[in-house]
């Protein structure tokens, strides 16, 4: 009997002794000389003294028999982001966590009658062993682009976890436009407002990578942030059938003679759809693809002043003769064919970005996904469904 006793009592002494640890980052007991302290508790995890704790778990501060007060998360010195819930009594970081690295909470609270109680936690998170990063981001940082212009994030890695990482993605313009992320592979995701953005304002990428878990046991270990510009509101409608396009430059509207595609071929055929423009240069030379000298529809020619909106070789471009066309029929290889004078006044204004949509013919964008930045050709709803997040 004696040795059962004395096996409970160790038994009995290590919880106890487990309970007291667990209390390290808790407070709201009775004072010292035995008088009722406040009944408000504070809860901080990771707790006291954690030397394991998971970057994604961010920091929880919550409050029983009181409301929260205050709460101050830094690290390194830099306060971290959180928020407390409508009733005061849960505070949380709003993104996740450096990985390896150090943070100190100090909380209080107060209970009905206004007693206050406070708490304090330091701990450390594990380091990371696999990480994933960033490679690349579309728009360049402070460049000036056209008010239909995506964000592209293509990631170091593919993305099991999704939803967590299209979580950790923020995007902040001047005047509040509405937007959402769609994946288009293991590796990419895209950004596209529900309109076009509003012209001539600040747009800010932040993503919050830091801690946040790509793939299990692969976590991101550094924020990005990148701005750009929305510069001219340029959106143009070239009609095949009345064979003109109007370029409305915000709010100036301009009307230029042009031909498209002959039509001959599917690849002859210039695609209806809303296009985004994505380069220009002064001179392209233009080869006919699939074909060689002699074969029927070669070409083999330097086009000026040609702007790219497709991947398909579509572009704006000016005419290489064959003015006779230009308002009344459509004899190109599928560009979009202007004026000398409309092809420098259109490239002049491009920005990537901008806004051609192509009405008229048989040929159709939608049904082409991944021939440029077709983005604009699916509705909002359809966009919606390819995000890891509920809208």
């Amino acid at each position: 009997m004696s040795n059962r006793r004395s096996a409970a009592a160790l038994i009995m002494a290590a919880m106890l002794a487990g309970a007291c640890a667990c209390q390290s980052s808790e407070a709201g007991t009775n004072g010292k000389d035995g008088t009722k302290g406040p009944d408000a508790q504070v809860r901080i995890l990771p707790a006291n003294g954690d030397g394991k704790a998971r970057p994604d778990q961010g920091i929880t501060v919550t409050s029983s028999g009181g409301k929260l007060d205050q709460v101050d998360a830094t690290q390194a010195g830099q306060a971290v982001a959180g928020s407390f819930n409508a009733d005061h009594t849960q505070w949380k970081s709003t993104w996740t966590l450096k990985p390896g690295a150090a943070y100190s909470v100090n909380a209080t609270a107060k209970d009905t009658k206004g007693k206050s109680v406070s708490a304090a936690s330091r701990f450390t998170l594990q380091k990371a062993t696999q990480t994933f990063g960033i490679s690349d981001v579309t728009p360049m940082p402070k460049e000036t682009v056209g008010v239909g212009m995506p964000i592209i994030v293509t990631f170091s890695r593919a993305i099991a976890n999704r939803a967590f990482v299209e979580k950790a993605l923020e995007v902040k313009s001047d005047k509040g436009d509405v937007g959402a992320w769609r994946w288009t592979s293991d590796t990419q995701v895209v950004y596209r407002t529900q309109k076009y953005w509003q012209p001539h304002q600040n747009v800010t990428f932040t993503a919050h990578l830091a801690g946040v878990r790509g793939l299990k046991g692969v976590y991101g270990t550094t924020d990005v942030t990148k701005s750009f510009k929305i510069g001219a509101s340029n959106i143009t409608v070239a009609n095949s059938k009345t064979h003109y396009m109007k370029v409305d430059h915000d709010g100036t509207v301009k009307k230029f003679p042009i031909s498209m595609g002959m039509g001959t071929t599917q690849e002859y055929t210039t695609t209806s759809g809303i296009h985004l423009t994505k380069e220009k240069a002064p001179m392209v030379h233009m080869v006919s693809p699939g074909r060689k000298k002699g074969d029927p529809g070669y070409y083999s020619e330097d086009i000026p002043l040609a702007v790219r909106i497709s991947d398909r070789g579509e572009y704006v471009h000016q005419s290489p003769g064959e003015y006779y066309a230009l308002g009344h029929s459509n004899v190109s290889h599928g560009c979009v064919r202007t004026s000398p004078t409309g092809a420098r006044w259109f490239y002049n204004i491009a920005q990537r970005g901008d806004v051609v949509d192509v009405t008229g013919t048989n040929r159709h964008l939608v049904n082409e996904q991944g021939n440029g930045w077709t983005y604009w050709t699916l509705s909002w709803n359809t966009w919606l469904k390819g995000s890891a997040l509920p809208h």
